[in-house]
């Protein structure tokens, strides 16, 4: 049976010092090498908080790597260049993003979306624009979902 380990790291740059080596130590796993391979996986996530899991083989000693995804809304500061959302989303706005950069972060998330189509990904992704205060395109994150339903957005999802 593998042991797994699961740690919040800041995308790459994970060290052996804790969280990691603490719990790594007593695996007996090379804990350099589990580092270095975490934060290879991580650093297009630099700035954020990423999960990971570990999963260690105790006879042989190997490991794997997995990486989660960051939050949706942590994806989307990052691309709004922002620290947080808006405290009070239906009156302060926190800031704007594109259609395109909403479509990033849907891709981003990939599989850990509901959504069985980029369409529904991105409805997601501006869901949460709306609960913090972030509009999409310059119009209030509630008007672009009704717009995205409407289908004004269908050409960007086929690309």
């Amino acid at each position: 049976m593998a042991d797994t380990i699961e740690v919040l790291v800041e995308g790459g740059k994970a060290t052996p010092g804790p969280p990691l080596g603490p719990a790594l130590g007593p695996m007996g796993v090379n804990v350099v090498q589990v580092v270095a391979k975490i934060n290879e996986k991580t650093k297009s996530f630099e700035g954020m908080k990423v999960p990971v899991k570990v999963i260690i083989d105790p006879k042989t000693k190997s490991f794997d790597v997995k990486v989660g995804t960051p939050p949706t809304s942590q994806l989307l500061f990052k691309e709004m260049g922002a620290e947080k959302g808006s405290g009070a989303p239906n009156k302060d706005k926190a800031g704007n993003i594109t259609i395109e950069q909403a479509i990033k972060v849907a891709n981003m998330k990939g599989d850990s979306l509901m959504g069985k189509d980029l369409k529904m990904r991105v409805l997601e992704v501006v869901g949460v624009c709306v609960s913090s205060g972030i509009n999409v395109e310059g119009k209030d994150a509630k008007a672009m979902q009704k717009e995205i339903k409407e289908g004004k957005w269908d050409a960007k999802f086929k690309a």
